[in-house]
């Protein structure tokens, strides 16, 4: 049984070279995807702009940068994710995320937060209305009839017609159907509330071990791809990679040995029934070459991992065809 592998991304360089030389070492890997981190309050540049930066210049791994719907315009998002999508020939995704802090509000001039309620059920709107969007021009929208002079069928555009108590949109969008229909939405996931509340295909979770993931796996809605994150710290030997480690703490399980023990842990994590992992580099110059060059290749060798040959991440992760909601209800 193989798995899904991704890495996380997350640096603050605005060399954009810095960011293709990483991303091409996932790309070249054969890795699925690499997230990209994000929050208004880092410093660096906007994990959007990034993933677009970098979509002409690599070719297979899926591209998912954070994208924060509080005190953000859903429509804004869903014709940015989708020109990702298009930039990158059906290799986009999006990682919503909230924001709880009152720094981060205070950024955009606005008063305390919301409270995680009202920020999930907001999150969960935000997510339907970009769904509907990116739905709301039929993949054969545009005509370029030249005869008759006409660039778009304007039946094949629909009004999404949203109102909800955080956002009225009407739509439709200003960016034709993304080449996936929709980009994968994945939330970070520590608990139920994420998964009952957000519409997502991909949670990345933090399970402490084996059992735990066995456990989250089970509550998630069946469809869903359910991935474990593992911070690694790689060394050739154990001891220098557990010095590296240091002090270092994360919701996510730390491990710090070499490649072969990391190729271990994933066999014994592998009958939770998890999709994939998503792997954090302790030190990026250091530990995505040691996942890149030498997990990868362990990986491979145990059967574990498999580069796949799809062309979009919907396919790459094996999720069904996004179908235009407004398409099938015209036919009907």
């Amino acid at each position: 049984m193989t798995s899904h592998l991704a890495v996380a991304l997350d640096g603050d360089s605005f060399d954009a070279a810095d960011w293709v030389a990483q991303v091409r070492l996932a790309d070249e890997a054969g890795l699925d995807l690499v997230t990209f981190e994000d929050s208004f309050g880092r410093r660096g540049p906007d994990a959007v702009l990034v993933a677009s930066r970098v979509a002409p210049l690599t070719r297979h791994v899926g591209l998912v940068p954070v994208a924060t719907t509080t005190h953000t315009e859903p429509f804004h998002l869903s014709t940015a994710l989708a020109t990702l999508d298009h930039v990158s020939h059906g290799r986009a995704g999006w990682q919503v995320r909230v924001s709880a802090d009152p720094a981060e509000a205070a950024l955009l001039g606005r008063r305390a937060p919301l409270g995680f309620d009202e920020l999930f059920a907001e999150a969960a709107d935000a997510v339907e209305v970009v769904r509907r969007l990116w739905d709301s021009w039929a993949d054969d929208a545009i005509i370029k009839d030249v005869a008759t002079g006409r660039f778009i069928d304007r039946d094949k555009l629909h009004y999404i017609d949203f109102a909800g108590p955080y956002f009225a949109v009407k739509g439709p969008s200003i960016v034709p159907r993304p080449p996936q229909g929709q980009p994968v939405v994945a939330a970070l996931a520590h608990g139920p509330r994420v998964w009952q509340r957000l519409d997502a295909d991909v949670y990345f979770t933090t399970p402490a071990d084996a059992d735990a993931a066995a456990r989250i796996v089970r509550q998630i809605p069946a469809g869903r791809k359910v991935f474990a994150d593992l911070v690694a710290f790689l060394d050739d030997d154990q001891r220098t990679a557990i010095g590296r480690r240091g002090a270092a703490i994360s919701d996510a399980a730390v491990f710090a040995g070499t490649p072969a023990g990391l190729a271990d842990l994933i066999a014994a994590w592998q009958p939770a029934g998890l999709a994939g992992f998503r792997l954090w580099p302790g030190d990026p110059a250091h530990d995505l070459p040691a996942i890149t060059r030498e997990l990868v290749p362990e990986l491979r060798r145990r059967g574990l991992f498999q580069p796949s040959a799809a062309t979009t991440l919907r396919d790459r992760l094996g999720l069904p065809a996004a179908v235009n909601r407004y398409e099938g209800a015209a036919r009907a």
